[in-house]
């Protein structure tokens, strides 16, 4: 390959802003890339790692296989070269994204915003910074003291605190949880948008929604706005698309930690890397990180009343089960899958998005290490992951149009998944299937005695 050579310092350009210096992607590209043969995929693999490319989908290089499309972020100094490269192999591609950093400046007028705002000026139609959402953190608590509490869960590398929310009618008995993070990857802004949106239904609506005000007598919401502060906070000052933590390693010559490569769930055996500058990196051992033993303490802690474990991220428009470290399934997969796809059909319904529904390790790729294989193993009982938009076109720069229609959906999705387990353990299901089960069973014998007669 004649551009190996390259030397890495041209892949990334950084330009004065302020104070801080700001990585560019000026003329960069996202290729749709789809290897036909094994030699295809051998060449993707070699030019990826050797470039160490940001590769969007999959994740590890071990995953490209033939007949899968595979999105490559390719930086302008060499992207003229590999797409004569993938021409002469006969490797198809197109184009999804013209410039990266053009798309990028789309986004950044919302940098500027330094005006605090009140919780009714709130736009939850905008991607927000770091310090909009503490502020708005805290007005949360404080306009709605009756049914949310805002608890400190721990601290970033960085010494940032991370917060959650408890939101619940108040209650002299041990409630049932649902737990829900965001902001595991630093640049799924979508996914910290989703947190906030889903907050604000629930708040907003839950007086006049019989589901809601139904719910919350019984369930808890446990809602994570951003776990990877410091990484989301680099994503907004320094790199857009940054995705793992901050903490430095191998002497400081590279930097952060993917959290869901990082949890005790056959930690770093496949799909995760070793290599500090991976963006799979997973550590120096299971919860090496602040921020995961900080979710592993709590969760342990409360585990026994925990219902369902939701972690969201993007792209891709999944809803996926454990595991991803196996191909085995859990012991309540079928009912798992009914209500995931019962949540996509939700989904669907409102604005048309389809999502796939499956087991990680089949409709994605295989990793360990992840939060929802985890929760998984510790008993929980119902663990997704939600992949949301989109499926490449923006990628992991979503536009801010499409925030709205995204969280609508999914909330209307996550709700399904909600109604569900509400009815299962708090409005007698299993009663009702038990009695509709022994009804037909006492018809049947009847019936059969009847007969037996004549």
């Amino acid at each position: 390959m004649k551009f190996l050579h390259v030397s890495l310092g041209i892949l990334t350009v950084l330009v004065l802003e302020g104070t801080s210096l700001k990585v560019q992607y000026n003329g960069n590209q996202v290729l749709k890339v789809i290897p036909e043969t094994t030699n295809h995929v051998k060449y993707i693999q070699n030019t990826c790692t050797e470039l160490q490319l940001d590769l969007w989908k999959p994740k590890m290089v071990e995953e490209i296989t033939p007949g899968v499309d595979v999105h490559i972020h390719v930086p302008f100094s060499i992207l003229q070269v590999l797409k004569e490269n993938f021409r002469h192999r006969g490797i198809s591609f197109e184009i999804l994204i013209t410039d990266v950093q053009e798309l990028i400046d789309t986004q950044a007028v919302n940098e500027q915003r330094k005006e605090k705002k009140s919780l009714v000026q709130f736009d939850y139609t905008k991607y927000h910074p770091m310090d909009e959402i503490y502020d708005w953190m805290v007005q949360i608590k404080e306009a709605y003291s009756d049914i949310v509490a805002m608890h400190y869960l721990g601290s970033t590398y960085e010494l940032r605190p991370i917060y959650y929310f408890k939101i619940g009618w108040p209650s002299d008995k041990t409630k049932k949880i649902i737990w829900i993070d965001c902001g595991i990857h630093a640049r799924e802004w979508i996914s910290v948008a989703f947190c906030q949106w889903f907050i604000k239904e629930i708040l907003e609506n839950h007086k006049t929604d019989p589901l809601l005000n139904k719910a919350l007598h019984n369930i808890d919401f446990y809602i994570v706005p951003v776990l990877n502060i410091d990484g989301f906070i680099y994503s907004w000052t320094t790199d857009r698309l940054w995705r793992k933590t901050r903490s430095p390693h191998n002497n400081g010559t590279c930097f952060g930690v993917d959290l869901n490569r990082n949890f005790d769930a056959r930690w770093c055996s496949i799909g995760a890397s070793h290599n500090c500058s991976s963006i799979t990196y997973c550590g120096t051992g299971p919860a090496s990180e602040p921020e995961t033993r900080a979710v592993s303490e709590l969760v342990k802690s409360i585990k026994s009343e925990i219902l369902c474990f939701l972690t969201i991220h993007s792209y891709s428009q999944l809803i996926l089960l454990p595991y991803g470290y196996t191909k085995n399934a859990p012991t309540n997969h079928e009912e798992m899958m009914t209500v995931a796809q019962k949540a996509a059909t939700k989904l669907q319904e409102k604005h048309g998005t389809q999502y796939r529904v499956g087991s990680a390790s089949h409709i994605l790729y295989s990793n360990s290490g992840s939060s929802r294989d985890w929760a998984t193993d510790l008993g929980i009982q119902f663990s997704y992951t939600f992949e949301l938009r989109d499926n490449g076109t923006f990628g992991f720069e979503l536009p801010e149009d499409q925030i709205k229609p995204t969280c609508e959906e999914t909330t209307d999705a996550v709700l399904t998944i909600v109604e569900y387990l509400n009815e299962k353990h708090f409005n007698g299901a299993e009663s009702i299937f038990s009695v509709t089960l022994w009804v037909n069973l006492s018809f049947s014998f009847i019936v059969g005695t009847y007969y037996s007669l004549f």
